[in-house]
């Protein structure tokens, strides 16, 4: 069984990949963050791309207008990669964009980082479930 990590490849690096991405098709909005995702296409062996398209990849958007605390922010994007993480492997092959698309209202840390957990799990439940079904 291989072991859940998330390796460099298993990230967004340029702004042409993130674009590409945020044009696809949106998996859902919830609380705290919107996520759309798109295929991969197959990886071109003349340019120097990492990407992958048997694995899964992740960007995250974290604006200060929305999350003015530096905390903040790296909290909420620690959440989510360690839940993408765990179910890297388990995802389609795809470039999955968490953008922060609301102001987070004053709580506590923890409050936060659970709500971020919840939130980016049933997104990524959501986006397994959208590709089994249109199989």
């Amino acid at each position: 069984m291989p072991s859940a990590s998330f390796p460099p490849t298993a990230r967004l690096h340029l702004p042409s990949e993130y674009a590409d991405a945020l044009a696809g098709r949106r998996i859902g909005r919830g609380a705290l963050f919107a996520v759309t995702a798109t295929k991969l296409k197959p990886v071109d062996q003349t340019t120097d791309t990492l990407a992958d398209a048997s694995t899964a990849r992740l960007g995250l958007i974290m604006a200060k207008r929305h999350a003015k605390l530096a905390t903040t922010r790296n909290a909420l994007k620690r959440v989510i990669r360690e839940s993408f993480r765990l179910q890297r492997l388990e995802l389609p092959a795809a470039d999955y964009v968490f953008r922060l698309h609301k102001r987070i209202d004053i709580c506590s840390l923890t409050a936060l980082k659970r709500l971020a957990r919840a939130e980016a799990d049933a997104h990524f439940a959501r986006a397994r479930s959208i590709t089994t079904a249109s199989r």
